[in-house]
Protein backbone atom coordinates (compact mmCIF):
# COMPACT_ATOMS: atom_id res chain seq x y z
CA UNK A 1 0.00 0.00 0.00
CA UNK A 2 1.18 3.55 -0.68
CA UNK A 3 2.15 5.87 2.15
CA UNK A 4 -0.93 7.97 1.41
CA UNK A 5 -3.23 4.94 1.74
CA UNK A 6 -1.59 3.89 5.00
CA UNK A 7 -1.84 7.43 6.37
CA UNK A 8 -5.62 7.40 5.87
CA UNK A 9 -6.01 3.83 7.15
CA UNK A 10 -4.22 4.16 10.48
CA UNK A 11 -4.96 7.83 11.10
CA UNK A 12 -1.48 9.40 11.20
CA UNK A 13 0.02 11.97 8.87
CA UNK A 14 2.37 11.20 5.97
CA UNK A 15 5.04 13.29 7.74
CA UNK A 16 4.71 11.10 10.84
CA UNK A 17 5.00 7.92 8.77
CA UNK A 18 8.17 9.25 7.18
CA UNK A 19 9.65 10.01 10.61
CA UNK A 20 8.70 6.55 11.86
CA UNK A 21 10.31 4.98 8.80
CA UNK A 22 13.53 6.94 9.21
CA UNK A 23 13.72 6.07 12.92
CA UNK A 24 12.93 2.37 12.35
CA UNK A 25 9.65 2.48 14.29
CA UNK A 26 7.47 1.51 11.31
CA UNK A 27 9.54 0.59 8.29
CA UNK A 28 8.44 0.94 4.68
CA UNK A 29 9.55 -0.82 1.53
CA UNK A 30 11.41 1.70 -0.67
CA UNK A 31 11.31 1.56 -4.46
CA UNK A 32 14.86 1.90 -5.81
CA UNK A 33 13.98 3.91 -8.90
CA UNK A 34 11.54 6.38 -7.35
CA UNK A 35 12.31 6.20 -3.62
CA UNK A 36 8.57 5.98 -2.94
CA UNK A 37 7.54 4.26 0.28
CA UNK A 38 5.17 1.27 0.31
CA UNK A 39 3.90 -0.89 3.16
CA UNK A 40 3.00 -4.56 3.49
CA UNK A 41 -0.64 -5.15 4.50
CA UNK A 42 0.46 -7.62 7.19
CA UNK A 43 2.60 -4.91 8.82
CA UNK A 44 -0.36 -2.52 8.83
CA UNK A 45 -2.67 -5.11 10.39
CA UNK A 46 -0.07 -5.85 13.07
CA UNK A 47 0.24 -2.13 13.81
CA UNK A 48 -3.51 -1.76 14.26
CA UNK A 49 -3.72 -4.83 16.52
CA UNK A 50 -0.90 -3.52 18.70
CA UNK A 51 -2.58 -0.12 18.98
CA UNK A 52 -5.81 -1.76 20.10
CA UNK A 53 -3.92 -3.30 23.03
CA UNK A 54 -3.43 0.24 24.36
CA UNK A 55 -6.36 2.29 23.05
CA UNK A 56 -5.68 5.24 25.35
CA UNK A 57 -2.18 5.61 23.94
CA UNK A 58 -3.66 5.55 20.44
CA UNK A 59 -6.21 8.27 21.32
CA UNK A 60 -3.65 10.45 23.08
CA UNK A 61 -1.30 10.22 20.11
CA UNK A 62 -4.13 11.24 17.77
CA UNK A 63 -5.12 14.38 19.68
CA UNK A 64 -1.58 15.69 20.20
CA UNK A 65 -0.10 14.90 16.74
CA UNK A 66 -0.07 17.77 14.25
CA UNK A 67 -0.99 17.45 11.51
CA UNK A 68 -3.18 14.38 11.93
CA UNK A 69 -5.71 12.40 9.89
CA UNK A 70 -9.07 10.82 10.52
CA UNK A 71 -8.72 7.78 12.82
CA UNK A 72 -9.06 4.23 11.54
CA UNK A 73 -12.67 3.78 10.33
CA UNK A 74 -13.32 0.99 12.85
CA UNK A 75 -13.28 3.53 15.68
CA UNK A 76 -14.10 6.83 14.02
CA UNK A 77 -17.47 8.56 14.30
CA UNK A 78 -17.73 11.23 11.62
CA UNK A 79 -21.09 12.46 12.90
CA UNK A 80 -23.54 11.97 15.77
CA UNK A 81 -25.57 9.38 13.85
CA UNK A 82 -22.55 7.09 13.63
CA UNK A 83 -21.94 7.68 17.34
CA UNK A 84 -25.49 6.67 18.23
CA UNK A 85 -25.27 3.48 16.17
CA UNK A 86 -22.02 2.48 17.86
CA UNK A 87 -23.43 3.34 21.29
CA UNK A 88 -26.25 0.86 20.69
CA UNK A 89 -23.70 -1.81 19.85
CA UNK A 90 -21.59 -0.95 22.91
CA UNK A 91 -24.57 -1.07 25.25
CA UNK A 92 -25.52 -4.50 23.90
CA UNK A 93 -21.99 -5.78 24.50
CA UNK A 94 -21.89 -4.22 27.97
CA UNK A 95 -25.18 -5.91 28.86
CA UNK A 96 -23.55 -9.27 28.11
CA UNK A 97 -20.44 -8.49 30.19
CA UNK A 98 -20.17 -10.34 33.47
CA UNK A 99 -20.72 -8.19 36.54
CA UNK A 100 -22.22 -5.23 34.66
CA UNK A 101 -25.86 -6.25 34.70
CA UNK A 102 -26.79 -3.34 37.04
CA UNK A 103 -24.39 -0.75 35.62
CA UNK A 104 -24.06 -1.25 31.87
CA UNK A 105 -26.73 1.35 31.05
CA UNK A 106 -24.93 3.97 33.18
CA UNK A 107 -21.63 3.35 31.42
CA UNK A 108 -23.36 3.66 28.07
CA UNK A 109 -25.12 6.85 29.20
CA UNK A 110 -21.94 8.71 30.23
CA UNK A 111 -20.18 7.61 27.04
CA UNK A 112 -23.10 9.06 25.10
CA UNK A 113 -23.04 12.33 27.06
CA UNK A 114 -19.31 12.87 26.46
CA UNK A 115 -19.55 11.91 22.81
CA UNK A 116 -22.59 14.10 22.13
CA UNK A 117 -20.89 16.94 24.00
CA UNK A 118 -18.11 16.90 21.42
CA UNK A 119 -20.53 17.18 18.52
CA UNK A 120 -22.69 19.84 20.21
CA UNK A 121 -19.72 22.06 21.12
CA UNK A 122 -18.06 21.90 17.72
CA UNK A 123 -21.03 21.92 15.38
CA UNK A 124 -19.79 23.72 12.27
CA UNK A 125 -16.62 24.88 14.04
CA UNK A 126 -14.21 21.96 13.95
CA UNK A 127 -10.62 23.37 13.80
CA UNK A 128 -9.36 20.56 11.56
CA UNK A 129 -10.72 16.99 11.74
CA UNK A 130 -14.45 16.74 12.39
CA UNK A 131 -15.83 13.86 14.42
CA UNK A 132 -14.57 11.81 17.32
CA UNK A 133 -12.48 8.77 18.07
CA UNK A 134 -14.57 6.20 19.98
CA UNK A 135 -12.81 3.02 21.00
CA UNK A 136 -13.27 0.44 23.75
CA UNK A 137 -11.68 -2.69 25.16
CA UNK A 138 -14.19 -4.65 27.22
CA UNK A 139 -11.57 -7.12 28.45
CA UNK A 140 -9.75 -4.21 30.08
CA UNK A 141 -13.09 -2.51 30.81
CA UNK A 142 -12.19 0.85 29.32
CA UNK A 143 -13.85 3.24 26.89
CA UNK A 144 -11.93 6.11 25.28
CA UNK A 145 -13.35 9.13 23.48
CA UNK A 146 -11.32 11.90 21.87
CA UNK A 147 -11.89 14.87 19.61
CA UNK A 148 -9.76 17.54 17.96
CA UNK A 149 -12.36 20.23 18.55
CA UNK A 150 -12.19 23.67 20.15
CA UNK A 151 -11.98 22.40 23.72
CA UNK A 152 -13.94 23.36 26.84
CA UNK A 153 -12.29 26.75 27.40
CA UNK A 154 -12.98 28.08 23.90
CA UNK A 155 -16.58 26.87 24.15
CA UNK A 156 -17.34 28.37 27.57
CA UNK A 157 -15.64 31.68 26.80
CA UNK A 158 -18.52 32.37 24.43
CA UNK A 159 -20.82 32.69 27.47
CA UNK A 160 -18.18 33.38 30.14
CA UNK A 161 -15.58 35.59 28.43
CA UNK A 162 -13.81 36.21 31.74
CA UNK A 163 -12.52 32.63 31.85
CA UNK A 164 -8.74 32.58 31.54
CA UNK A 165 -7.58 29.01 32.10
CA UNK A 166 -8.40 25.49 31.01
CA UNK A 167 -8.47 24.44 34.69
CA UNK A 168 -11.25 26.89 35.59
CA UNK A 169 -13.19 26.03 32.45
CA UNK A 170 -13.00 22.32 33.22
CA UNK A 171 -14.22 22.84 36.79
CA UNK A 172 -17.17 24.93 35.61
CA UNK A 173 -18.06 22.41 32.90
CA UNK A 174 -18.37 19.61 35.45
CA UNK A 175 -19.97 21.55 38.33
CA UNK A 176 -22.07 24.52 37.15
CA UNK A 177 -25.33 24.71 35.26
CA UNK A 178 -24.55 27.56 32.87
CA UNK A 179 -27.98 28.09 31.32
CA UNK A 180 -31.05 26.16 30.34
CA UNK A 181 -31.29 28.01 27.03
CA UNK A 182 -29.83 26.80 23.75
CA UNK A 183 -26.99 26.82 22.88
CA UNK A 184 -25.61 27.54 26.36
CA UNK A 185 -27.21 24.42 27.85
CA UNK A 186 -24.83 22.30 25.79
CA UNK A 187 -22.29 20.71 28.06
CA UNK A 188 -24.58 20.47 31.09
CA UNK A 189 -24.48 16.73 30.48
CA UNK A 190 -20.99 16.74 32.01
CA UNK A 191 -22.62 17.40 35.40
CA UNK A 192 -24.61 14.21 34.84
CA UNK A 193 -21.36 12.41 33.99
CA UNK A 194 -19.77 13.60 37.24
CA UNK A 195 -22.73 12.41 39.31
CA UNK A 196 -22.84 8.98 37.69
CA UNK A 197 -19.09 8.40 38.02
CA UNK A 198 -18.83 9.61 41.62
CA UNK A 199 -21.77 7.45 42.74
CA UNK A 200 -20.73 4.20 41.06
CA UNK A 201 -17.70 1.99 40.54
CA UNK A 202 -16.50 4.04 37.61
CA UNK A 203 -13.40 6.18 37.08
CA UNK A 204 -12.99 9.11 34.69
CA UNK A 205 -9.91 10.86 33.36
CA UNK A 206 -10.82 13.88 31.24
CA UNK A 207 -8.41 16.32 29.60
CA UNK A 208 -8.90 19.50 27.59
CA UNK A 209 -6.17 21.96 26.74
CA UNK A 210 -3.58 21.65 29.51
CA UNK A 211 -6.11 20.77 32.23
CA UNK A 212 -6.69 17.24 33.48
CA UNK A 213 -9.57 16.11 35.67
CA UNK A 214 -9.89 12.86 37.60
CA UNK A 215 -12.96 11.46 39.31
CA UNK A 216 -12.40 8.33 41.39
CA UNK A 217 -14.88 5.59 42.12
CA UNK A 218 -17.55 6.54 44.66
CA UNK A 219 -15.82 9.87 45.40
CA UNK A 220 -17.62 13.16 44.59
CA UNK A 221 -14.47 15.30 44.72
CA UNK A 222 -12.82 16.62 41.55
CA UNK A 223 -9.07 16.47 41.11
CA UNK A 224 -8.04 19.05 38.53
CA UNK A 225 -4.37 19.43 37.66
CA UNK A 226 -2.24 21.12 35.04
CA UNK A 227 -0.99 18.65 32.44
CA UNK A 228 2.44 18.55 30.83
CA UNK A 229 0.82 18.30 27.39
CA UNK A 230 -1.49 20.85 25.80
CA UNK A 231 -3.85 20.29 22.88
CA UNK A 232 -7.11 21.65 21.52
CA UNK A 233 -10.01 19.27 21.89
CA UNK A 234 -10.92 16.72 24.56
CA UNK A 235 -9.75 13.29 25.67
CA UNK A 236 -11.67 11.00 28.03
CA UNK A 237 -10.80 7.65 29.59
CA UNK A 238 -13.60 5.75 31.34
CA UNK A 239 -12.80 2.72 33.51
CA UNK A 240 -15.48 0.49 34.99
Amino acid sequence: MTISQVSKMIGVSIQTLRRWDDSGKFISIRKKKTGNRYYAKNDIEDYIKNDLKDPFKLAKSWVITNPSNQPHPDFYCSNSYVLQARLIKLEHLLSKTKGLDKMFSLVSAIVGEIGNNSFDHNLGNWPDIAGILFIYNLKKRVVILADRGQGILATLKKVKPELASHQNALKIAFTEIISGRSPEHRGNGLKFVKNVVSNNKIELLFQTGNAQLKIQRADPSLRIEKSAINFHGCLALIKF
